[in-house]
């Protein structure tokens, strides 16, 4: 049976601040991503190699060995991000039933890429429709903790699983879900609902660099697992959260 996949529901830039207000969640087309942003996308796909050398996440509950990633935390006022000091990445158990509660230290990002102009371009444009959503809720301007994840999910073991823990929050205020690439499978289904509602909506993300912007609040988030079509296929991600006030956990693990 042929699979059906269902298109995303494209924003335009301009946009994106009004459908995150009155949707919950925003996605946009990889030129789009780089108009909003304000760089050629060029720039964005020069970033993809950085996904073939991802070290495995030593910290899957489920046995499993078909995530790799990378990770680094920042601080972004005013439009300019600031790297701080490597830390663990944390979630309590009530956002992350199968992860949470655990320190894990992951790889950190590779230098020669948090350095570039466009990283400093993405994080900065993540900021700056994190204030434009939040400030129409009347909360004044505070840095954003950022939190970036690079994932590879293959399918070596024959199943990808992108978010085992299944539906889920992240206890943030801003996620971005940017897909880098997709090469030689199926699956792989984006799936958003209301968290306090009966909306949803699915769909795929097929071409690299476009990307998925949620209320982390108000929406429930999941990727479906992949499984391959030819030999050696994977998925790549990008995720970016961004937090006021503190990191996630920065009373626990300071």
């Amino acid at each position: 049976m042929a699979q059906v996949t269902f298109s995303p529901p494209f924003t335009a830039p301009s946009e994106t601040a009004n459908q995150l207000r009155s949707a919950g969640f925003a996605v946009l087309s990889p030129a789009d991503v780089a108009a909003w942003m304000g760089c050629p996308l060029s720039d964005l796909l020069a970033l993809n190699a950085d996904w073939a050398a991802l070290p495995p996440d030593d910290f899957l509950k489920d046995g499993g060995r078909y995530r790799r990633r990378r990770h680094a935390c920042f601080m972004v006022q005013d439009g300019q991000a600031q790297q701080v000091p490597h830390r663990a990445h944390w979630q309590p158990v009530e956002y992350n039933a199968l992860h949470g509660g655990m320190e894990r230290w992951f790889a950190p990002m590779e230098p020669a890429t948090v350095a570039l102009p466009v990283w400093s371009q993405l994080l900065a444009a993540l900021a700056r429709v994190s204030d434009a959503v939040f400030a129409a809720q009347g909360k004044a301007p505070q840095p954003w903790f950022v939190e970036a994840h690079q994932f590879r999910i293959d399918t070596e073991g024959g199943i990808g699983r992108p978010t085992p823990e299944g539906a889920h929050r992240d206890g943030v205020d801003l996620v971005a879900v940017f897909l880098v690439g997709r090469v030689g499978i199926k699956g792989g289904e984006t799936r958003v609902f209301e968290a306090n509602g009966p909306g949803g909506q699915r769909f795929t993300l097929t071409e690299p660099w476009s990307l998925l912007l949620l209320d982390d609040a108000r929406m429930i988030h999941e990727s479906t697992p992949i499984q391959p079509v030819a030999p050696g296929g994977y998925r790549d991600t990008l995720v970016v959260t961004c937090r006021r006030g503190a990191f996630q956990g920065a009373d626990v693990v300071g």
